[in-house]
């Protein structure tokens, strides 16, 4: 496997002290044996391929799904938990620049959309995810930004048919959101969940549904003719079409199209232990909204309904045992300069996964186009819980040669660039977050 970060990224390591393996235990997956045939093989079991594979397997497909590790291992089983707007780091700006006004607004319903589809498959399938916030907050760390709220409001309600609600730093108080924040803004879509519970929800759903689920069965050959065959270390698998669903944990040659697509970057999670009322009351922090702010290195956060605080910030382009102590020293100091009356809780938790961003900040779900037959979805730009899933149904269309059911915008259309310095690619950032660490941002 050719692959952007040390071998250190990609092991135990980074998960070892993550939370919610604690809440959920579930079997293991039989590693794929023998030879193997299937309509659609899919690469990944996370949230993309699982829900592609769900959908495919409703449609009549006969489905393998291929996971190198266990059923929720990299990023749908130890992200903050967020099932939110999103999938896009692009501004309005950008997106109008670069698709048009008409694609802007088409990709920001899609946004809708992927929240209500997440939202239907747990109900329908009566997954028990912890879900809890009625919506999500966006908290203001500057007057400047607080201000700006107003102007957002007929912006929001156009694009996703919702009216946000503005909250004061009085109302903050009331609502048990104190904290170093100028006010805040609700938009009402989105709720928070245990991310593990639900792509293992996910796997139930696919598994009753009759499609074969495999783990500890990474893909180390793809070969392409009529159809593909994908060996592992113990099966063939065969299949008419493929779906490659592994973003930040891609490899760059499996397959080559892969090469320089994506961008895997880190997110960092810590949780503290369970607080006592007098703990959370010297806060004034009791609300279970999910909050996040609107610094570069996005913190996002929420009191969880068992009385323990998740605080997630992003940041990291380094691997290694020094890097994860170095970024959760960092992560902590900034848990405790938001909530101080918290700095001597512990969070015997905290670990970090890898998210994927495109050069052009947009996802990407389509056709690999050197390989007919094949297709991918990747680059949620760390909010894949909604996107992801909706990608999934998506390409569950696509592999079957149908035209999606679901709204499929242009701006998801588009193949990502590719990076320039290849296997490199990771230095484009390190100025860039250099200069927001010395800028406080």
């Amino acid at each position: 496997m050719k692959r952007v970060y040390p071998a250190h990224a990609y092991s135990e390591a980074p998960r070892e002290n993550c939370y919610w393996p604690t809440t959920h235990d579930a079997p293991p997956s039989p590693p794929a044996r023998g030879t193997l045939t299937a309509d659609v093989a899919v690469i990944g079991g996370g949230f993309t391929g699982l829900s592609a594979a769900l959908h495919l397997a409703q449609a009549g497909a006969d489905v393998i799904v291929l996971e190198a590790q266990d059923i929720g291992w990299g990023a749908s089983g130890r992200n903050g938990g967020f099932c939110c707007l999103g999938g896009s780091a692009a501004s309005d700006a950008m997106l109008t620049r670069s698709f048009g006004e008409n694609a802007r607004r088409a990709f920001r319903m899609c946004e809708r959309a992927a929240v209500e589809l997440a939202e239907g498959l747990i109900d329908a399938h009566g997954m028990e995810v912890d879900r809890h916030s009625d919506g999500e907050t966006v908290m203001a760390h500057s007057k400047a930004a607080a201000q700006g709220f107003e102007k957002q409001i007929e912006d929001i309600e156009r694009d996703y048919g919702v009216t946000p609600t503005i909250h004061t730093q009085q109302d903050l108080r009331d609502l048990g959101m104190n904290g170093p924040f100028f006010g805040a803004m609700t938009k009402p879509i989105g709720f928070a969940l245990n991310p593990l519970k639900y792509v293992q929800g996910l796997a139930t759903a696919v598994r009753a549904a009759g499609v074969r689920v495999f783990g500890q069965s990474p893909v180390q050959r793809i070969d392409h003719g009529s159809g593909f065959t994908l060996l592992t270390a113990q099966a063939r698998i065969n299949a008419r079409r493929m779906i490659v669903a592994t973003n930040g944990y891609s490899s760059d040659d499996l397959p080559d199209w892969m090469a320089a697509r994506y961008l895997p970057t880190q997110s960092n999670v810590i949780v503290t232990r369970e607080m006592t009322e007098d703990e959370i009351a010297a806060q004034g922090w009791s609300t279970h909204q999910a909050c996040y702010d609107d610094r570069f290195f996005l913190h996002y956060f929420r009191l969880m309904p068992n009385r323990r605080m998740l605080f997630g910030m992003r940041g990291g382009l380094f691997s290694g045992d020094w890097a994860d102590r170095r970024m959760q020293g960092n992560i902590r100091g900034h848990f405790e300069r938001m909530f101080p009356a918290w700095k001597d809780v512990e969070t015997p938790h905290g670990w970090h996964g890898l998210l994927s961003i495109s050069r052009d900040l947009t996802p990407y779900v389509g056709p690999i186009d050197t390989m007919p037959g094949a297709f991918t979805g990747l680059s949620y730009h760390g909010n894949g819980v909604a996107m992801a899933s909706y990608a999934g149904a998506l390409l569950a269309d696509l592999a079957m040669d149908r035209t999606p059911v679901r709204p499929y915008p242009e701006i998801m259309q588009r193949p990502p660039r590719k990076w320039p310095l290849g296997r490199l690619r990771r230095a484009w950032f390190w100025p860039i977050y250099g200069a927001a660490w010395l800028t406080g941002q």
